[in-house]
This record gives C-alpha cells, sequence and structure tokens, in this order.
C-alpha cells in the first residue's frame, strides 16, 4: 500500500445549485490510521462532499485533496483512493468477478488482484454469479473489492452497512477497524449511529453544507454526558421532589429511572438517604452517539415529523 499523508483535505468548499446553497465553506480532514464517520441529515451536503472529493462534481470556492492532489490529478487514481458511492453502479449482465476485472483493466492492475480482493469481502462464493442477481449485501462486498482493487491509502464509502445482514454488519466492523490499522485514511458516511458509534474513531458531523462538528467519538460522548446521573428508583416523584430542591435539574424520566443534572452521584446517595428515599441504582449517564447527533443537527433538519404529543393537538 502506498503511503499517503495525510489522506482527505477538504477545505471551504462553496457549491450552489442554482438558489439552494449545497455546500456553504465544508472543511475537515480524514487522516491515515482513522475511521472517520461523516453524518448529518438529508441534504446536509454529504453525498456532494463525497462527489467533489471524487472529482465528480465542480465548486465555486475550495479545495479538496487526496494525499495532498486534487482527484482530477492523479495518475491512476484507484490506487490513490477507492470509493463506493453507490452499489448499483455495476453492468447486471457481468459476474462479479467479470466486474471487478473491467475495472483492473481499466487501471493497469494485476488480474490477481481481482481474486485476492473477492477473497478479502468473501464474495468467492459467488464470484462468477451475474452481479444483476446480488442482493443488496452482497453489491455492497463487490463494491467495496472494487475500492479496494488498487491497495489505496484512503478508501471512501457511502452508506456500507446498508442492505448487510446482522453477520454483515459485524464483518464490516472489524473490516472498517483493519483497514485503519493498516494505516488508511478510511472515511465511512452513514446513517446507522450505532454503527458508527461502534466503528469510528472521529465524527465529522455536517449540517446546513458545513461540519458543525469535528472530534473524536470519545470527546463528544463525553462533552454530551456532562455531569449527568441516572438514578433507578420506585419512588420517582419523591425523588424528584428531593433533588429538585437541592438544586438540581430534571434531564429525562422513563420507568423506574430518572435521570438529573447539576449533582454529583455521592450528593445524590447522601440526600436520598437522609430523605428516606429508596432508590437501587445510581450510575453517570453515558450519551449515546444517537444524543450527541441529534443535539448537534437539531437546526440543520430539513423535515422533522411532530411528536406524538404535538400531533394531537
Amino acid at each position: 500500500m502506498p503511503v499517503s499523508t495525510p489522506g482527505i483535505v477538504v477545505a471551504g468548499l462553496c457549491k450552489r445549485y442554482g438558489r439552494t446553497v449545497a455546500l456553504d465553506g465544508m472543511s475537515f480532514t480524514v487522516r491515515p490510521g482513522v475511521v472517520t464517520g461523516f453524518v448529518g441529515p438529508n441534504g446536509a451536503g454529504k453525498s456532494t462532499t463525497m462527489r467533489v472529493i471524487l472529482g465528480l462534481d465542480a465548486v465555486e470556492e475550495g479545495t479538496a485533496l487526496i494525499g495532498g492532489k486534487p482527484y482530477r490529478s492523479l495518475r491512476h487514481p484507484m490506487t490513490h483512493v477507492g470509493s463506493l458511492l453507490d452499489a448499483a453502479a455495476l453492468h447486471p449482465g457481468r459476474s462479479g468477478r467479470g466486474h471487478l476485472l473491467w475495472l483492473a483493466h481499466s487501471q493497469g492492475l494485476a488480474v490477481r488482484r481481482v481474486d485476492q480482493v473477492i477473497e478479502q469481502v468473501g464474495l468467492a462464493p459467488a464470484a462468477r454469479r451475474k452481479a444483476g442477481g446480488y442482493s443488496l449485501g452482497m453489491r455492497q462486498r463487490l463494491g467495496i473489492a472494487a475500492a479496494l482493487l488498487g491497495d489505496p491509502p484512503v478508501v471512501m464509502l457511502d452508506e456500507p452497512f446498508n442492505g448487510m445482514d446482522p453477520d454483515g454488519i459485524i464483518w464490516m466492523r472489524g473490516f472498517l477497524r483493519s483497514l485503519a490499522t493498516e494505516g488508511r485514511a478510511v472515511l465511512v458516511s452513514s446513517h446507522l449511529m450505532s454503527e458508527v458509534q461502534d466503528t469510528a474513531d472521529r465524527l465529522v458531523v455536517v449540517g446546513g453544507g458545513r461540519a458543525v462538528a469535528d472530534a473524536a467519538v470519545a470527546d463528544l460522548i463525553a462533552a454530551a454526558s456532562g455531569n449527568r446521573v441516572t438514578l433507578r428508583t420506585t419512588a420517582g416523584t419523591d425523588t424528584i421532589r428531593a433533588l429538585t430542591r437541592a438544586g438540581a435539574t430534571v434531564v429525562a424520566t422513563g420507568r423506574d429511572t430518572v435521570t438529573f443534572a447539576g449533582l454529583p452521584a455521592d450528593r445524590i446517595v447522601r440526600l436520598l438517604g437522609e430523605s428516606a428515599v429508596p432508590f437501587s441504582e445510581v450510575s453517570a449517564h453515558r450519551a449515546t452517539l444517537e444524543e450527541v447527533y441529534l443535539e448537534l443537527t437539531r437546526d440543520a433538519v430539513e423535515f422533522r415529523a411532530a411528536t406524538p404529543t404535538e400531533a394531537a393537538r
């Protein structure tokens, strides 16, 4: 695998489609050895950004560089960056292996590399079947095999978990991590926050055509978790009364649980003991990546359904 540092640098991308602003100063970096999640609501600019990186769309301002160079200047680009934007982009009459052979020939790559990537993505049993009969999960594997043909230092995948069964999802998590372990810069777009949380080291959250957050996943979750404490109790009303009197704020309630902010766990335990309020568990609240995402993109969602309470009014 050729060495390339940094992986992807996106700086100040601006693009309009008529009066619609698609990109509004999009900037972020994808580093070698790191899986970077790329998330945001529909229309936030993710697909446009990936197309710009690959030289498929032009911008009015800004640059997108792969290994320090624009895509259009790369000789044999598949040896620099491998990408999967659309798993359906294949000739249905060709076999999976035939599809990869055609791509390899176009890039001057050896035939043996085709068989290597077929094995790598677990597609060997179906390699000689017509790709038009593949399931979505199999097409995803074929697209990933195509992305790896040139053994590139940079890999970009758009929604690779789509169509994967549970075994495929588990495989994908480990596979993406292995790519980063090999030193590749990996950019993964996904709507599945649980999979991003289990896979990505870093997260770029986009909204309104720009990056609204670019940080380590662990740091984002820690910041969102704050000093909240979750309490398990069968006396929710008494618990809320006792702790709000002491200055705590109720953040969320659930069946037999209440989450508070504003007081440390040891003081909560002491207050409840003094008030003779029963409880069975006190734990520091750990936010999910979904909570982080919803908070960061709150103002960037184009369509939002009414809550059940709002709908009933």
